[in-house]
């Protein structure tokens, strides 16, 4: 009858032990494990995808992804979260997949804004620079016109300078570092 109690005991306890230690590596209460939550591991042991095209809607509904990028000022940028894992081989606790940062909804393709205005100055009157933009029907019209006879030449500087006039994929201009 002893051993019988010994061993219930043995067995209570050994069950207590297991559920106690991975309850606390699961929810990362034990602030005694050597485990970090996984979502506060440095950047080196994540890999995290791509920013996400998504509607205004579906944004709301997932919580993260750009319906809209760019902006000439801080205020215009849309911001959003990345969905990140923890590498395989590093162990941490907590969910392995989570959500990270807040990074800008930019993206570039290739437009410089110095080489820009320069096409604008010296070769906009055959509307060059709009054709290296994207805007390939206005640049015909400004071809055929020979600039607007200087008119459009000079107006196109004008929205260059002040920002109205950007890529026509709507991506940000590229910086020079």
């Amino acid at each position: 009858m002893k051993e019988i109690s010994r061993f219930c005991w043995f067995i209570f306890l050994c069950i207590f032990v297991i559920f106690t230690v991975t309850s606390a590596e699961e929810t990362c209460d034990n602030p005694y494990s050597p485990l970090v939550n996984c979502s506060l591991l440095p950047e080196e042991f994540v890999i995290c995808d791509k920013l996400l095209d998504v509607n205004e809607s579906t944004r709301e509904a997932i919580g993260y992804g750009c319906y809209k990028y760019g902006g000439q000022k801080h205020e215009d940028v849309l911001f959003t979260k990345l969905r990140c894992q923890a590498l395989d081989g590093i162990e941490c606790c907590g969910s392995r997949t989570f959500l990270r940062g807040n990074v800008p909804c930019i993206k570039y393709s290739g437009h410089y804004f110095v080489t820009t205005l320069l096409y604008s100055i010296l070769v906009g009157f055959f509307g060059v620079d709009r054709f290296c933009l994207g805007h390939t029907g206005t640049a015909v019209g400004k071809l055929l016109t020979i600039g607007g006879a200087g008119i459009w030449w000079f107006v196109d500087i004008i929205l260059l300078v002040t920002g109205e006039l950007q890529p026509a994929d709507e991506s940000n201009w590229n910086p020079y570092y």
